[in-house]
């Protein structure tokens, strides 16, 4: 790998996780307004009402950061993935102008009325735009996804050209949109999205419960978002499952990088926890005899294809990697299960809200399902390598030929320092948002002056 390819494939990866951290917690968060804003209406509960206006504050912060940090990657196409943006430039342009006619437009076009219609609309027209908003954020995700299972496992096309003029031309286009993995990709994305939206309201609702600040609000949003994040936290086990299925039938060699698999065809275990030497092929760790061959074809000693049956330049090189990403996304999965579930058997039992370290263990658990979101996305692309299309395109043939690494690396450099700005100034403006609280209408529920410490002490 030369140094063109290195800092482009750094400087794409820091940018688009970077830019990830936004979109989910908006389409999670979405939904959870949906909820808030329908509980509402439905009781004419002023609670209901002040937290929806409270963390419309937020998602419109959320979305704002978001657009910004997801225009730049459009650039990094045309300057450092050329020969890639020219191959998959139909494809592309067909998924990318669905998702900014069906879903950008539909977020634009209503989210003036999220924002500023509370007076000026009724409540049923101004739950309907919240709706509509949400449905866009989700399905914004979708044409997203699609274009990228497309690269994973491409369908629907043809190739015209030959060499560094080679193009993909789409010949069924919805063979394209409903290529082998995009549903089960997309619906393990959008669960990870909720997760994300959903536990940055319990986060910031067990931060007032422990402050005794905003109760109602608090407790009303910690139950809302609680079994958001319940249901979602088990449909991922679900999703996870046919996702897996996916790969094991269409990128083995990326299914025994996870594992850390590498005997040609011989019974493959189940890791819990390890390391793989991939200079001596060796896996060790705490495993499941068999587990990952019982999965697959519910026998144990079924073989699974390793990475040995794969050619040495046709496998992914940073085993050990997709392995630990893989690994840390399933154990930070299983997490959420089981904190999930005890908080609603305590919620139950009427002492969920009484219960300090488990309120403080929700203050911090919003990273939980980002670090999960980030880890499976470098589990699928770098256990897609070397190919960025897979089985047509190889990555180091795609570069942009004129790109120097100078460029590139300096870019990187302007990028690092204009994000992390960015970063900054999202998380001050999202504490000020928090210390100010929603703003109580309704006095005899809360003083309207309670005010917060900072949350970020």
């Amino acid at each position: 790998m030369d140094n063109v390819e290195l800092l482009s494939r750094i400087q794409f990866a820091f940018t688009i996780a970077f830019h990830y951290i936004y979109p989910p917690l908006s389409i999670g968060l979405g939904v959870c307004l949906v909820v808030m804003e329908g509980l509402y209406l439905k009781t004419k509960n002023k609670v209901y009402e002040e937290l929806t206006r409270f963390w419309v504050k937020i998602f419109a912060l959320i979305f704002g950061i978001g657009v910004a940090t997801g225009i730049v990657m459009e650039f990094e196409f045309g300057t450092n993935w050329a020969t890639y943006s020219r191959y998959v430039g139909d494809i592309f342009g067909s998924a990318l102008a669905a998702e900014g006619i069906f879903a950008f437009a539909l977020e634009s076009a209503f989210l003036g009325i999220l924002l500023f219609g509370w007076n000026k609309v009724s409540p049923r027209v101004h739950f309907m735009a919240t709706v509509l908003v949400a449905l866009g954020s989700i399905f914004s995700a979708l044409w997203i996804v699609v274009a990228n299972s497309w690269q994973q496992t491409p369908s629907g096309y043809r190739i015209e050209g030959k060499g560094m003029h080679a193009r993909a031309i789409v010949t069924d286009f919805w063979a394209m949109v409903f290529n082998p993995s995009s549903i089960e990709r997309y619906s393990h994305v959008l669960i990870g999205a909720l997760l994300a939206g959903s536990f940055l309201v319990l986060s910031v609702s067990a931060w007032y419960i422990l402050k005794k600040q905003y109760i109602l609000h608090a407790q009303a949003a910690f139950r809302i978002a609680l079994w958001v994040a319940a249901v979602s936290s088990l449909a991922q086990l679900f999703t996870g499952s046919k996702s897996a299925e996916v790969v094991t039938k269409y990128q083995p060699a990326k299914l025994a990088a996870m594992e850390g698999h590498f005997d040609k065809l011989a019974p493959a275990d189940m890791y819990l926890v390890g390391w793989v030497n991939a200079k001596e092929q060796k896996t060790t760790g705490i495993k499941i005899p068999g587990g990952l061959s019982f999965l697959v074809h519910q026998d144990s000693k079924a073989p699974i294809p390793g990475l040995n049956s794969i050619r040495p330049e046709d496998r992914p090189t940073a085993v050990n990697f997709v392995f630990q990403t893989y690994h840390l996304m399933v154990a930070i999965g299983i997490t959420l299960i089981g904190l999930t579930l005890f908080s609603l058997f305590m919620l139950y039992r009427k002492k969920l809200f009484e219960t300090r370290w488990l309120m403080g263990i929700f203050v911090f658990s919003v990273l939980l399902p980002q670090i999960a979101n980030q880890v499976g996305w470098y589990t699928a692309e770098v256990g897609r390598q070397p190919w960025v299309v897979y089985g047509l395109l190889r990555t180091s043939n795609a570069l942009s030929q004129a790109v120097k690494a100078e460029h590139v690396l300096a870019s990187l450099i302007l990028f690092t320092f204009i994000y992390m700005m960015l970063f900054g100034l999202f998380l001050y403006l999202l504490n000020k948002k928090i210390q100010h609280g929603p703003d109580v209408i309704d006095s005899d529920q809360e003083e309207p002056s309670s005010r917060m410490n900072p949350v970020f002490n």
